[in-house]
C-alpha cells in the first residue's frame, strides 16, 4: 500500500509565493526593465518576483517529497482578534487620537491568545504606544492628533 505523502502547508505556502510572483510580474509587465547597469522602474520588482518564485518552488518542492503533515485546525481566536484590532484602531484613530487608538488596538490583540498575562500586555502596550507616538507625530511630523478631540 502507497503512503501519501506530501507537507500541505509547505506545498499551500509555496504554491502562495509562486502566485504572488506571478502577479507580481503581471502587475510590473509594461515597465521598462533596464540593465544592471541603467535600472529601469520594473527592474528590481521583477527581480524580486524571480527570487519569490524560486522560493515558492524550492519550499513546495521540498515540502511534495517531505512526510506527510495535514493542515492544522483553523483556530478563530486570533484572526478574529487581528480584525478587531485594526477595526478599533481604523475607527478610533480619527476621533480618539493616536495614544488611545493604539492602547485599544493593543488591549484587543492580547486576547489573540489564552495565555494572556494582563501586566505584561499593559506595560508593552504602553512602550508600544510611546514608541508610536515619538516615531509618527513628533519624529516624521504626521499631522494626527495624539490625545482625544471629543
Amino acid at each position: 500500500m502507497l503512503k501519501s505523502r506530501g507537507d500541505i502547508p509547505g506545498i499551500a505556502f509555496g504554491g502562495f509565493l509562486i502566485f504572488l510572483a506571478i502577479v507580481a510580474l503581471t502587475e510590473t509587465w509594461n515597465l521598462a526593465t533596464g540593465t544592471a547597469e541603467d535600472m529601469g522602474p520594473g527592474y528590481v520588482p521583477r527581480a524580486l518576483s524571480f527570487i519569490i518564485m524560486a522560493f515558492g518552488l524550492v519550499i513546495a518542492g521540498r515540502s511534495l517529497i517531505a512526510g506527510r503533515r495535514p493542515l492544522p485546525a483553523i483556530k478563530l481566536r486570533p484572526i478574529l482578534s487581528v480584525l478587531l484590532s485594526l477595526a478599533v484602531f481604523a475607527l478610533l484613530l480619527p476621533r480618539g487620537g493616536l495614544a488611545l487608538a493604539t492602547l485599544a488596538t493593543m488591549a484587543c490583540s492580547t486576547f489573540a491568545t489564552a495565555d494572556f498575562k494582563w501586566r505584561e500586555s499593559l506595560i508593552f502596550a504602553v512602550i508600544i504606544t510611546a514608541f508610536t507616538v515619538l516615531l509618527f507625530v513628533y519624529g516624521l511630523g504626521l499631522p494626527l492628533s495624539v490625545w482625544p478631540r471629543w
